[in-house]
């Protein structure tokens, strides 16, 4: 089985506007609403890939009550803990002459619901993948997804991480089996600008020395870089379409890379499909579908 975790998942509530005037009363041309948080996105992408997974979290009032079942199908299990206060965040997302969001925080989370999670935790066997994806609310500890790691190090599951800066690095003792930084992210892990093809590579190399397994580094409009566990450098380019949206590329990308490896346990296979699902999701105004991974495969 494979299990995601979305700490704080959100309703995407997006309007587009002509124009964005404040003081006034404004009126949309058309919205949309989308239910968020990276893990979310990742078991929704494994979804349309026809592989099952559990979606662990935290989830309050209506809105929880919203998004999980919204994501609940014959492939994605939701398996939250419920807090009995507070609500599940809606994150506004005013798409006008210029992009502006308003995140909600969340509800608060407390040790007991904490612990509950840990309890589900406990069920993740050997052979089985979690992906650890997002920021940690304020409300929780710093350290969770250390506390995660370290309850889980006797296992032998493969563990995605999708974080940044602090979080990421104090993964990497554990061995993650993945990591996606981005451009930018690698920059600030080692305090250094990166800009060619060497850098990237090189850096990589050292996230590989600290512990990671495989690093995967999302490169935008470059495509992406893989230096997997064997020292082996991959490289895939983008498909060129219109971009609509590239909220939930990241967290596509890490979904076909992962189910790439588990269909045919190759590197190379596992990076085309994983950029092919992060494209695919760019170039639709929610994540990607099946057809649209279909499609963009023949392409790529």
């Amino acid at each position: 089985m494979i299990y995601t975790v979305t700490l704080n998942p959100s309703i995407d509530y997006v309007v587009r506007l002509s124009d964005l005037v404040l003081g006034i009363t404004n009126r949309t041309v058309s919205e949309e609403y989308y239910f968020g948080g990276k893990g979310i996105n990742v078991s929704l992408i494994l979804s349309e890939l026809e592989l099952e997974s559990t979606a662990f979290g935290f989830v309050a009032g209506f809105t929880g009550d919203a998004i999980e079942n919204g994501i609940r199908s014959e492939r994605v299990r939701t398996d939250f803990i419920r807090l009995p206060t507070g609500l599940s965040r809606i994150n506004v997302k005013i798409k006008a002459a210029e992009e502006t969001e308003i995140n909600g925080q969340g509800p608060d989370i407390n040790d007991d619901a904490i612990d509950k999670l840990f309890e589900r935790m406990d069920r993740i066997e050997d052979g089985d993948v979690l992906v650890l994806a997002g920021s940690i609310p304020k409300s929780m500890p710093d350290d969770l997804y250390e506390r995660i790691l370290q309850r889980l190090k006797d296992k032998k599951i493969l563990i995605a991480v999708d974080a940044t800066k602090k979080l990421l690095v104090n993964s990497l003792k554990y061995h993650p089996f993945l990591i996606k930084p981005n451009r930018q992210e690698l920059s600030e892990i080692f305090d250094v600008t990166i800009s060619t093809e060497q850098d990237i590579e090189k850096y990589s190399h050292r996230l590989i020395e600290m512990g990671a397994r495989n690093v995967l580094v999302s490169l935008g409009g470059e495509g992406a870089m893989l230096i997997d566990e064997f020292g082996h450098k991959h490289k895939a380019g983008v498909l060129h379409e219109k971009v609509i949206n590239t909220v939930g590329s990241g967290d596509s990308m890490v979904a076909g890379f992962i189910a790439g490896y588990l269909l045919e346990h190759d590197y190379s296979y596992a990076l085309k499909l994983g950029s092919v699902c992060g494209n695919a999701t760019a170039f639709l105004p929610g994540l990607a579908t099946r057809e649209k991974i279909d499609e963009l495969l023949k392409k790529f």
